[in-house]
């Protein structure tokens, strides 16, 4: 390759492979995708994008690859979109139809994200040339300025003689250095015309750091790992003005694991907003123990609407074992803050956790109605290589390590109720915090579906 190389980036989160997606209809653009695209051409690497988000098909990925004729295809999944995260099998079929592709084609292509970073030796199988450990962008860089495989850190690659593991990656020290994500590969009507037409208003996504520092044992972290970096507030908030001015969103979701981890960079990243005249109302993920009020007025000054926070469970047990390192008087805590400041507080929920019991369960019922959440999200426990819980589970597994997709809800090892039951349970506290008909018979069939397991035990 020389300097003028031609990389062509995509990724497989396909909108209507997943119809719990569909019938959200929130879809972002691939923010890491286009980042490492900003990268390339900062480089002197021509850089295109295959979004297969609304619209897929093996045809249109072969005209692509025949028009541009790419020296490199890497698909680079979106590090920050938590559908990436979950590692749903219905995305690694896509992404192995992009290598073979690709391979018909005569060109190499790499695999980056969290299910290949998982499962390397599974995307060598099927045709990618090396999988991307870490952060992507500088080892793309290196790929298509063809340096020597073996120099390359975080690559996995297949040698002669076996698979070949190079040293880890060290991520990107100093965040701001980072170019903006190449927008402009993005057909942003597409997304706006989504957005819109379901929910009158239109969304786009920004993130301000890499990593989490906290330890909850189910947590994989295959790529940003557990150090935490953060942009400036200056650059967050210049970000913001630029998207502003030219794509003019009514709405911003920012992806971070944790945003404004810290009181001091919030106070700066609110200053900065007011300064430039930056603001777009947002959403954001954090925790329940940082939701402390001089950091929730600064939220609120730079335009937060709403918090999403991994409550997880009402039950102090479960949380201690799950080393959430939260006790359940903070989620009351911040759930207060928050509605202190009319920001809409929303919990992430998690049910299945290994020696949780129904009492358990009935305390986050009971802290579910008691603190009266603008909405939640719930889930089973999902154990993902890597991690302590995986560990603790991994030997009562059976076939299925992986979500269809994200909708799927499995329980993926023995717990002490069926998948059934926590589908029902899921279904009966959104009716709950969200309303609508048939409440009183969706607890009836958590109930049946309870003794019946209680009956089966006995």
């Amino acid at each position: 390759m020389n300097a003028m190389a031609s990389v062509v980036l995509a990724h497989s989160n396909h909108l209507y492979s997943d119809l719990k997606q569909v019938g959200k209809m929130q879809p972002y653009p691939p923010l890491q995708t286009i980042l490492a695209a900003a990268v390339l051409r900062r480089n002197g690497i021509e850089a295109h994008l295959f979004d297969p988000t609304f619209e897929y098909s093996e045809e249109s990925f072969r005209e692509l690859l025949e028009r541009e004729k790419p020296d490199l295809v890497a698909v680079c999944e979106d590090d920050f979109n938590f559908l990436s995260k979950m590692c749903l099998a219905r995305n690694r079929e896509l992404s192995f139809e992009m290598a073979r592709i690709s391979g018909e084609a005569g060109v190499a292509c790499v695999a980056h994200g969290s299910d290949a970073s998982d499962h390397a030796r599974e995307y060598l199988d099927a045709g990618f040339a090396a999988v991307l450990v870490g952060e992507p962008e500088s080892a793309l860089v290196e790929l298509a300025q063809n340096a020597p495989w073996e120099t390359i850190d975080g690559l996995v690659w297949r040698a002669r003689g076996g698979d070949r593991r190079n040293r880890p990656r060290a991520g990107w020290a100093e965040l701001d250095s980072l170019p903006f994500p190449a927008w402009d590969l993005v057909d942003i009507e597409k997304y706006r015309a989504a957005w819109t037409a379901r929910h009158g208003y239109f969304s786009l996504n920004l993130v301000s750091s890499r990593g989490c520092p906290f330890r909850c044992n189910w947590c994989a972290k295959p790529v940003y790992g557990s150090r935490y970096r953060v942009r400036s507030g200056r650059s967050i908030a210049s970000e913001m003005l630029r998207v502003k001015r030219v794509y003019a969103p009514d709405h911003l979701w920012f992806t971070d694991d944790i945003f404004a981890l810290s009181r001091r960079w919030a106070l700066e990243f609110a200053r900065e907003v007011e300064t430039l005249d930056a603001r777009i109302p947002f959403k954001m993920q954090s925790r329940c123990d940082l939701m402390a009020r001089d950091l929730v007025t600064a939220l609120a000054r730079a335009g937060c609407v709403e918090v999403w926070m991994g409550a997880e469970s009402g039950s102090q047990r479960v949380l201690d074992r799950m080393d959430k390192d939260l006790e359940v008087g903070e989620i009351y805590a911040a759930r207060e803050n928050l509605r202190r400041y009319g920001i809409r507080a929303c919990f992430f929920l998690q049910f299945g956790y290994p020696g949780e019991e129904w009492s358990d369960i009935e305390a986050t019922i009971r802290m579910v109605r008691e603190t009266a959440p603008d909405d939640i999200g719930i889930s089973v426990s999902y154990p993902l290589p890597g991690t302590k819980f995986h560990q603790i589970v991994s030997a009562g597994m059976g076939a299925k390590s992986n979500w269809d997709s994200s909708a799927d809800v499995s329980l993926m090892f023995p717990g002490a109720y069926s998948t059934e039951f926590y589908r029902a349970l899921a279904n009966a506290l959104h009716l709950d915090v969200r309303g609508g008909a048939g409440g009183r018979d969706a607890w009836s069939r958590v109930e049946e579906l309870r003794l019946n397991a209680a009956g089966a035990v006995a």
